[in-house]
């Protein structure tokens, strides 16, 4: 999951840069669909050996250094191919709506809020039926089935080609943002101009679908890089011609260093809301496993317990504006004042703290349970987990949707794609916070011949404990992230079709 979501930075960088948000969902699309084919074959006709092995309590041979090889050649073709992808997608789909018309702003907003619930359902499908499909020794059908649909969904975005609104790449940001910092060095005697006073600004062949941007107070040092010399002033004026970017940057170049530099401690903080959701996917499941899983005479996988995440994110996304906004205007008979993307992550995170807590307190009520029956199982029913699952919904739902609009939104027209892998790298980056966390408090906990904190045998360790710290560690980081939230400042862009200033933030 981690490399997945790591890749999401190199399609993002190839699509802002190169290639372009549609040619790149369709170049990793097609990579995608090529790993899951392989997966599909190889599974078939070299893994699953002898014939029907796969099963529960059925193990398969052994296999040769070059049936893993391909296994894994497929597996990190589809982590390239759907974590390239993503970025693009969303931005591709944002792209379709101008945020200057006040309808189509608002269907822009609303689009990353049902992209995440598109998402979000496709998961519940894989977690529920294709769970039940592989878990019955099936392997080779399931992955038939999301090859076909991998399929389905690529045949379906080369339909409407000819409707799309495309923009253009802008070029390496890399290079660009070198070039300031080399700008800036080179200039680091200058004396700087107040309020952005005579920084070059001018930008040749402006391209209508890339706005400027206006000159911010604040990361003074990086405006050296847009100051005119004697010397560029005559190169500029008497020869016409254009300056060595190495040379002199404009502001707006030298504004979307700034961005990314404001943007950087928010992405920060917003990785460890990510620990808790990749704690989900794993300490979870654990905790369920030891639990009573019977539903009458059905037993409930533990893993298919993350299917009341999925109902609860999604249907507060769906309900929010349907059910819960309509319900409030009528009660407190005045509309409301919805709360902005950054405010939204903040309340995330606090539900997050809300839902590791509970997680504690039903692993003590578990642990009491399998005291008294003295079994590794404890009798404590595994419908005890719902609240915080629930909860833990609810937090996606404020953060993850928040976290897309907001990375987008603040940053600059050329650079959307890298903004939306910025928001999903920190859930790459989550998941090697969560492993290192758990490796040293395991390390420290089960020193002296304790089995530690996080046991194979959740009866022998304390997993209420590490909920409880993993508590306190995400109020820490929520302390941390109102103070930047506070001190962010907004991006500042020009309309396309005015001179006017636009500041593209709500959040006061």
């Amino acid at each position: 999951m981690g490399t997945t979501y790591f890749f999401s930075l190199i399609g993002a960088l190839l699509s802002d840069s190169y290639l372009g948000r549609y040619l790149t969902c369709i170049i990793f699309q097609v990579v995608f669909i090529i790993g899951l084919v392989i997966l599909s074959l190889s599974t078939h006709f070299l893994l699953l050996k002898p014939h029907g092995c796969g099963k529960i309590g059925l193990l398969c041979e052994p296999h040769s250094p070059i049936q893993v090889a391909i296994l894994y050649i497929s597996i990190y073709l589809i982590a390239l191919g759907n974590g390239a992808a993503d970025p693009a997608l969303a931005t591709f789909g944002a792209d379709q709506f101008d945020e200057e018309e006040p309808k189509e702003q608002r269907s822009k907003t609303l689009f990353y809020s049902y992209f995440y619930v598109a998402l979000n359902l496709g998961s519940l499908v894989a977690e529920t039926v294709l769970a039940y499909i592989e878990t019955t020794g099936n392997w080779v059908l399931g992955f038939w089935i999301c090859a076909g649909s991998a399929c389905f969904s690529f045949l379906l975005l080369l339909s409407a080609t000819l409707r799309y609104r495309h923009f253009k790449p802008c070029g390496n940001p890399v290079s660009r943002f070198a070039q300031v910092i080399v700008s800036s060095l080179r200039k680091i005697k200058f004396q700087l101009p107040t309020n952005g006073e005579g920084l070059y600004d001018f930008q040749e062949g402006d391209d209508t679908s890339v706005r400027r941007m206006h000159h911010t107070n604040g990361l003074e040092f990086f405006d050296r890089a847009a100051i005119v010399s004697v010397e560029e002033k005559s190169t500029l004026l008497d020869k016409g011609q254009k300056p060595n970017p190495w040379h002199l940057c404009t502001v707006t170049q030298v504004e979307e260093v700034k961005c990314i530099l404001r943007l950087l401690p928010v992405w920060l903080c917003t990785i460890f809301s990510s620990v808790v959701f990749i704690q989900m996917l794993s300490l979870f499941v654990e905790q369920g496993a030891a639990m009573d899983r019977t539903f009458f005479k059905f037993q409930i996988p533990p893993a298919s317990m993350t299917a009341f995440d999925i109902i609860s994110t999604s249907a507060f996304i769906m309900l929010f504006d349907i059910l819960i906004v309509p319900l409030y205007v009528k009660v407190m008979k005045r509309d409301p004042k919805p709360p902005n993307e950054l405010q939204r992550i903040g309340i995330g995170l606090a539900i997050t703290i809300i839902a590791l807590i509970v997680a504690g307190f039903v692993e003590r009520k578990r642990l009491k349970f399998a005291n008294v029956n003295g079994k590794e199982t404890s009798s404590l029913s595994i419908f005890w987990q719902i609240p915080q699952y629930v909860l833990v919904g609810v937090a996606e739902a404020f953060v993850y949707v928040a976290q897309m609009n907001f990375f987008t939104s603040q940053t600059p027209d050329g650079l959307k794609s890298l903004g939306m892998g910025l928001s999903m790298s920190s859930s790459a980056l989550g998941s090697y916070v969560a492993n290192t966390i758990l490796t040293v408090v395991m390390k420290i906990t089960s020193s002296h011949g304790q089995p530690g904190w996080v046991s194979p045998n959740l009866n022998e360790g304390h997993l209420d404990r590490f909920f409880f710290l993993s508590a306190f560690l995400t109020a820490i980081n929520l302390i941390l992230y109102i103070v930047c939230a506070k001190r962010y400042k907004c991006i500042a862009l020009e309309k396309r079709e005015e001179t006017s200033k636009e500041e593209v933030c709500n959040l006061t």
